[in-house]
């Protein structure tokens, strides 16, 4: 099956007013496309790391009036839940795609992942690419090269502050012709998972 990329339509979608129209068309049109991508990602991700990974689309079921901003798929290793776990994210928002490992607020051992990426920070930085963005707010579109930041800074107030987060990855004009490319975007996902997987694997140890 050849997997379908993401278009100026798809983008335009969080332009619809309305809850019930915008949900309709992100089920319709961005969906399917998570649904299909994914499904290959959590295939590799579960061989790369010889774990069972779980695939879960956003539903924002907690919804009722606003409607979402951004929408994304999650890969974790919960059938359950993905937002207590380490966990990595392909997403929209109206003006680029999104390529995380994610950690965000719902993390019951917050600092302990924090402390591990102290001890070992040093070693982040020698196999974090340099055009990788870090975010501190999943809800927010802004994110910073992590060359313009202190990574220790971050990771301390990942530690310290309850309500910080650290995604770590890529983010994508919703312009560029790669992502039209559903073959070769999800190539670039999966290089981009591939690049955090020690991340991930440092997540679990104490």
């Amino acid at each position: 099956m050849t997997l379908q990329g993401f278009t100026k339509e798809d983008f335009q979608v969080f332009t619809i007013d309305g809850l019930d129209d915008r949900m309709a068309a992100i089920r319709g049109k961005i969906q399917p496309k998570f649904q299909a991508i994914g499904s290959e990602l959590t295939m590799d991700l579960s061989s790369l790391l010889g774990d069972e990974m779980y695939l879960h689309i956003a539903k924002h079921a907690r919804r009722t009036v606003n409607p979402p901003k951004d929408t994304w798929l999650a890969i974790g290793p919960n059938k359950r839940g993905y937002k207590q776990y380490p966990h990595f994210q392909l997403g929209l928002f109206d003006d680029h795609l999104f390529i995380w490992l994610a950690y965000i607020y719902e993390l019951p051992n917050k600092a302990q992942i924090a402390q591990s990426f102290l001890n070992q920070v040093e070693v982040i930085k020698t196999i974090i690419p340099s055009d990788f963005v870090i975010s501190t707010d999943h809800m927010k579109k802004n994110a910073q090269s992590i060359k313009e930041i202190s990574l220790e800074d971050t990771l301390e107030r990942f530690k310290n502050v309850k309500k910080a987060e650290f995604l770590i990855g890529r983010n994508i004009p919703a312009n560029d012709p790669i992502l039209q490319n559903g073959e070769a975007l999800t190539q670039l996902t999966l290089d981009t998972f591939k690049t955090l997987i020690p991340l991930y694997k440092l997540s679990f140890t104490s």
